[in-house]
């Protein structure tokens, strides 16, 4: 029996005790307000950690770590970790793609553990603090430190990448099949709500850092430091409301989790073959995730080089789709619960590839465009990405939460290469960035056709869970 037929039946179990008539309504009204419960600390997890990804990631580490690595070159312009001769103006994108490696070796172990032992929020606990201890410490990133720069943005990229899966296994075990769409949206908009709202602080400080009597650089490292603190700081709340189950282990389990982490991630792999619509599922997620990805981090790109626009807009462009990306999650959420998830983000993946459309007319040097085409962005990104993980939380094997979201992360974050590579590639061979953007209009569509393909409700049967009025 797994942990949520267990829970489900020791709830069933308790209901027959309670009686009938009044007792039972008060019973069920008891539950249901400890599942909000739940779920309102659950949103705080969004809210703690995407501060990481939008003012750490987004905006200051990468032209901060390597104006560091820069200061530690030699004459040619190389540094060289591990005695290996790397370009400073290369350092940190080769250090993001370690942290992925790292990534994606520990999250389908953290995932089989979590699912063997019951144990998620401990193991969410220990990967929230590691993530967050290793981005304050970005505090001490002064002079040539790139070698402790590039540790730390190891440790807590891949941290946060091994806590989102344990954060994502808790959705199944939160919210009823019908509730997931809305509890979904609401956590992504809580983080993007915290990314804007800590973005708009790290940038008054960071523009008016002389009048705090600061330099530029000390500014930088106290925005990255904040993130951390902030990080922790609010991750208590989802850990004093989030509660583990309890685990029923099936006749013949064998080892304990620590030694058999990773031979239950191979028999994962296995039991995922026996699920063909949950994959057809996580390969149309993988190639249109992979392509908002790609906009995401190259959509500055586009906007400097292509468009010749100040960092000034860019940031502001960056805070108007946090801020955008809140209403989207929501607005999206409301969609689903009327046409259903896989309608809606069909829906999306066709706005998304109107916009990449519109992207590649935009004139040069006007910022409001560019704003326009933020503002697109923004209403789309945070409803797709809520509505997928709400969608696949369907598809899961009940007992197997953790295991499968640890594939489905893999997706998100481990195997988000190819479509900047198309991006790369394109702009090499025709020297246009508004060619290479155009390029990725590829990804949603196929995306869209693979998606449009699977039979959600047959999908969702197949895993053995109930099938929600909408989906």
């Amino acid at each position: 029996m797994s942990a949520r037929t267990a829970q489900e039946a020791e709830s069933g179990a308790e209901d027959g005790r309670a009686g009938s008539g009044g007792e039972d309504g008060r019973a069920e009204a008891s539950a249901r307000a400890a599942r909000k419960r739940e779920q309102r600390g659950w949103y705080f997890y969004d809210f703690a950690c995407s501060v990481y990804s939008t003012s750490v990631l987004t905006v200051f580490l990468g032209p901060y770590l390597t104006s560091v690595a820069k200061a530690a070159a030699d004459a040619e312009g190389y540094v060289h970790p591990l005695g290996i001769p790397v370009r400073a103006g290369s350092y940190f994108a080769y250090t993001v793609s370690a942290s992925v490696i790292a990534a994606v070796l520990i999250m389908p172990l953290a995932g089989a553990v979590a699912d063997r032992t019951g144990r998620k929020k401990p193991l969410l606990a220990a990967a929230a603090y590691t993530g967050a201890a290793a981005t304050a410490g970005m505090f001490f990133l002064g002079g040539e430190r790139y070698l402790l720069g590039g540790l730390l943005l190891i440790v807590a990229n891949a941290a946060l990448a091994v806590s989102m899966v344990l954060y994502n296994a808790f959705l199944p075990q939160i919210a009823t099949p019908d509730e997931r769409d809305t509890v979904s949206s609401r956590g992504w908009a809580f983080g993007y709500t915290s990314g804007a709202f800590v973005l708009v602080l790290n940038l008054v400080l960071f523009q008016g850092h002389d009048s705090f009597g600061l330099s530029e650089g000390e500014a930088v490292r106290i925005c990255l430091a904040s993130a951390g603190l902030w990080w922790g700081a609010f991750a208590v709340i989802p850990l004093r409301r989030l509660r583990d189950r309890a685990v029923v282990r099936e006749a013949g389990a064998g080892a304990g989790p620590a030694v058999s982490g990773w031979r239950q991630l191979l028999a994962t792999l296995r039991d995922m073959r026996r699920y063909p619509l949950t994959l057809s599922f996580l390969l149309a997620y993988l190639i249109y995730n992979d392509g908002v990805q790609t906009v995401i981090s190259q959509a500055s790109i586009y906007g400097s080089e292509e468009l010749e626009l100040e960092q000034s807009t860019l940031i502001v462009a960056v805070l108007l789709v946090q801020i955008l990306a809140v209403a989207g999650a929501l607005g999206m959420g409301r969609l689903a619960a009327v046409y259903g998830a896989k309608r809606t983000i069909l829906g999306s993946l066709a706005a998304w590839g109107l916009t990449l459309a519109a992207g590649y007319f935009l004139p040069a040097r006007t910022p409001v465009w560019f704003f326009a085409l933020a503002s697109m962005i923004g209403l789309v990104l945070g409803g797709s990405q809520a509505l997928s993980r709400s969608l696949f939380s369907h598809l899961v094997p009940a007992g197997k939460e953790a295991e499968y979201f640890s594939a489905y992360e893999m997706s998100d974050r481990g195997l988000s290469w190819v479509g900047p590579l198309v991006f790369g590639l394109t702009y090499q061979v025709t020297g246009s960035y508004r060619d290479a953007i155009i390029s990725l209009v590829a990804f949603f569509a196929l995306g869209f056709v693979l998606l449009a393909r699977v039979p959600v409700r047959r999908a969702v049967q197949a895993a053995g869970n109930p099938v929600p009025e909408r989906i």
